[in-house]
């Protein structure tokens, strides 16, 4: 007998709905798109075809190791838990501790509800994550401007006539901190209403071929281009603000320095085209600029993102339908106003700011390396690769042999975690709930769906269980998971009766408490934040709650996008602040390069559609074909190079040999390597098999996006050269 069930998927920020059919030994047969999912109404790709054999991958460890030199013994539970606390009172000094949060944290529930918990618990603010190798630019700057580093806006998809794409390429990886299921039907949805879609890319992606056009540029030089925009706006008057900003009179002077002329000589982008864009994007009835992971992983990434979000007020797009709005999700809690900050603290070594309470993992193998007070001697990874998605990981991976003890949180025995003294697996996909706290915050249309677990647990403790442990053993005390649920669920009970103007001001503690539905301490606390949240039945304005969610398994449209500006801002002027001073600071670091000589040879990263970073390569039905490990490069540098099959790249950091794929899809002078490969002697056969080589062998750890610490992951200056030819560099 078959049955039948529903649920998110959790392998990327899309949050499309499944609809699995399982075995009667709980395995699954097939997957589909649940086509009344709301939100994403059927769609599916391959990575989401392939969970079933993600879920029952036969390289996934199904109990914790403990090392003993150089090999590994299965253990009980307790005896790894025992272990990890000898290894914690062995180092002593918490100055000493580090964390890395690795992206899959990001769709966990455990990630989202215990990791804040662990790291307060270790107290230590040595805490690494894949923020600063991926979107921090962004937290940065919508922190500056907006009071708040979650208050990122996003593209009305749905309504929009006008989109202009930097650095995107959501055909291939579903959107970034633009939640939107069927990303591909959207954009098409925008083209077929008469709407207009522009693609600024050093590659022409496969988003760029459908768009409407598609403008090659040098990478890293996104800033460049926005402020020449920006320049026109001011110099044509075609500057119309929506509502009263701080800042105008700033960003005006500062524009003054790039003039589309002298930006199209360092970007390669024409004045004449730069100035049209300016005017489509001031013309068009409603627009948004949207620019991700390749603006983002650039020596001026904070200022690329920041400039978006000027375009779009400088517009009259921001906060309205159809230009660049804030999603409501249905776990959002208010927040003080208060001035958001960087730099509260910096790293021991070479002192670079914090981040959203987050040091840049560009520095983390200094940090270990580095002999004093307060080297790093022991470290917990969860869900994490960072010797293949950091900066120069060959560096990191010799520095993790220094640790003098490391536990990693993870189902795979992979790059990282051989490292470790002890690994925690959790459990199965199916066999937890899931939530997307992180990524509905970036939703294009508002929306909530939970899935409950599938299949029931077995001996291993659940994710929750895990971190909640791990939190209890770096309190020193005995505890359990429910003991930590229970006092995060009375002190927000406490918060919310106490503050004048909520849902349940004065009411009793312990009656709402009891209220409360779930299965476990993470139903429980989800539940509290939906009664609290905005729709909530608790709030004054909805109904929304556990019991409904599970009532409505397909999920359950929350109405689109709405001007909420005012509820979003946390700055303490109360206004959208056009020029932060931090900004104003960097925008002279790109005015004293803006007529610096490009490299001959760039590198930039790419995404596969059949791929996320580099946890699905031990999927089978995922790797070969396109979902390949190529160097990809413009058939006129193959010609000048003089190149055939193979060539080697050589950085400042080091060299790869890699097969070449010649392409006209790449503009002179660049060249492309995905992320996440290098599996050579891996314990996932799969991945093993097709090892592919590690782009971040060849990335350089000493560049970082000045503002947010990220590291820099395109435009990096390489040579090429056919194989057996030495060259210097």
């Amino acid at each position: 007998m078959t049955s039948t069930v529903h649920r998110t998927c959790p392998l990327c920020e899309a949050v499309c709905g499944l609809t699995l059919t399982l075995d009667e030994g709980g395995h699954v047969t097939s997957v589909r798109g649940d086509k009344d999912d709301p939100f994403s109404k059927g769609f599916i790709c391959p990575k989401g075809a392939s969970l079933g054999r993600l879920d029952e991958d036969p390289d996934r460890l199904r109990r914790p190791l403990v090392r003993e030199g150089e090999l590994w013994r299965e253990v009980g539970w307790d005896e790894a838990f025992a272990a990890v606390r000898a290894g914690l009172d062995q180092v002593g000094d918490r100055s000493s501790v580090a964390v890395y949060l690795g992206n899959p944290t990001a769709h966990t529930m455990a990630g989202s509800l215990y990791a804040g918990p662990l790291i307060r618990a270790l107290g230590t603010r040595n805490v690494f994550s894949a923020s600063t190798a991926d979107q921090m630019p962004k937290h940065v700057s919508s922190g500056l401007m907006f009071g708040s580093p979650m208050a990122v806006p996003v593209p009305d998809l749905d309504r929009t006539d006008y989109l202009l794409m930097l650095g995107a390429n959501p055909l291939e990886s579903n959107g970034s901190l633009c939640t939107a299921p069927d990303f591909p039907g959207r954009l098409k949805a925008l083209r077929r209403r008469g709407g207009r879609l522009v693609v600024v890319d050093p590659r022409r992606t496969r988003t760029a071929a459908l768009a409407d056009e598609h403008v090659f540029i040098r990478p890293g030089t996104d800033a460049y281009l926005l402020f020449g925009m920006v320049h026109t706006l001011f110099a044509e008057d075609l500057v119309t603000l929506g509502r009263e900003v701080n800042g105008l009179d700033e960003v005006r002077e500062a524009a003054k320095h790039f003039p589309p002329e002298a930006v199209a000589r360092r970007t390669g982008v024409p004045a004449a085209v730069i100035e049209r864009l300016a005017r489509e994007l001031a013309a068009a009835r409603t627009a948004a600029v949207y620019a991700r992971i390749g603006t983002c992983t650039a020596e001026f990434g904070t200022l690329a993102q920041w400039l978006v979000d000027v375009l779009n007020a400088l517009t009259g797009n921001l906060d309205r339908p159809g230009g660049a709005m804030f999603a409501k999700p249905a776990t959002e809690s208010g927040g003080r106003r208060r001035p958001y900050a960087t730099g509260r603290w910096r790293s021991r070594v070479r002192g670079l700011p914090e981040a959203n309470g987050e040091l840049p993992v560009a520095t983390l193998a200094d940090e270990i390396e580095t002999p004093g007070e307060g080297r790093i001697r022991f470290l917990l990874t969860v869900a994490g690769n960072p010797v293949l998605s950091a900066p120069h990981g060959a560096r990191l991976d010799a520095a993790f042999e220094r640790l003098d003890f490391m536990v990693s949180v993870d189902p795979y025995l992979n790059e990282t975690t051989r490292h470790a003294n002890v690994i925690l697996p959790p459990p199965r996909v199916l066999q937890s709930g899931h939530y997307d706290f992180a990524l509905l915050g970036f939703a294009v249309r508002n929306y909530a769906r939970y899935s409950p677990p599938l299949l029931p647990m077995d001996e291993r403790p659940s994710e929750s269980q895990i971190l909640a442990r791990l939190a209890m053993i770096a309190s020193g005390v005995d505890g359990t998971e429910g003991d930590l649920d229970a006092f995060v669920i009375d002190e927000t009970l406490r918060k919310a009766t106490g503050t004048p103007g909520s849902g349940v001001e004065g009411r009793d503690v312990a009656e709402l408490r009891a209220a409360l539905d779930g299965r476990d301490g993470g139903e429980r606390r989800l539940d509290l934040m939906l009664r609290l949240g905005p729709y909530g039945e608790w709030s004054g304005k909805g109904d929304l709650s556990l019991r409904k969610l599970l009532d409505h398994p397909h999920g359950l449209d929350l109405g689109p996008l709405e001007p909420r500006l005012d509820e979003v801002l946390r700055t303490a002027s109360g206004l959208v602040e056009l020029a932060p001073p931090q900004l104003l600071e960097d925008v002279e670091r790109l005015r004293a390069k803006l007529e610096e000589e490009a490299p001959e040879m760039v590198l930039i990263g790419r995404r596969h559609l059949r791929s996320n970073n580099s946890w699905l390569h031990n999927v089978g039905p995922l790797v070969g074909g396109s979902n390949a490990c190529t160097l990809q490069i413009n058939p006129a540098d193959v010609a000048r190079l003089g190149l055939a099959g193979e060539a080697v790249v050589r950085s400042a950091k080091g060299q790869l040999t890699v097969p070449l794929e010649p392409t006209d899809t790449i503009m002179p002078g660049v060249v492309s390597l995905p992320h996440g490969w290098g599996h050579a002697g891996s314990a996932q056969r799969v991945a093993a098999a097709h090892a592919g080589v590690s782009v971040n062998d060849l990335t350089d750890e000493s560049a970082v996006d000045a503002p947010s610490g990220n590291a820099v992951f395109n435009g990096v200056p390489v040579t090429i050269s056919p194989t057996g030819v030495i060259t210097a560099h």
